[in-house]
């Protein structure tokens, strides 16, 4: 039997504008920078698993996807899904799922850095 993993240590999104996506992170989400991160990404002081974005890695083309992310959901917990969809939507952002119940609260999809989409749940 193989030795059993925890679960999502770290979650990063590949992007090719680095500060551009980590703009968006905190103008947009909130999010604030860990104390620490590497030369080549952004990381986020996220609980309880870290959050970051960074550079591609050698031999991803992104250019050539459908969409970055395709069949992965990232999911964001935050105390008033309401109150976030009404700034996300306010500032242009694109919702690509509309408001609605679930068995977490409140839940909208909605396009993130580059393209990626992201829910938020909660509140």
């Amino acid at each position: 039997m193989p030795v059993a993993i925890d679960g999502p240590d770290f979650v990063a999104l590949q992007v090719h504008d680095v500060e551009a996506a980590a703009a968006f992170c905190e103008q947009h989400l909130g999010l604030r920078r860990a104390a620490v991160s590497p030369p080549h990404a952004v990381v986020f002081d996220t609980q309880p698993t870290p959050f970051a974005v960074r550079a591609l890695l050698p031999g991803v083309d992104l250019a050539n996807a459908e969409r970055p992310g395709l069949g992965v959901v990232i999911w964001f917990r935050t105390p008033d899904a309401h109150q976030l969809h009404n700034h996300l939507t306010a500032a242009g952002i694109k919702i690509v799922e509309p408001m609605t119940d679930s068995p977490f609260g409140p839940k909208f999809s909605f396009e993130g850095p580059e393209g990626y989409i992201l829910t938020a749940h909660g509140g």
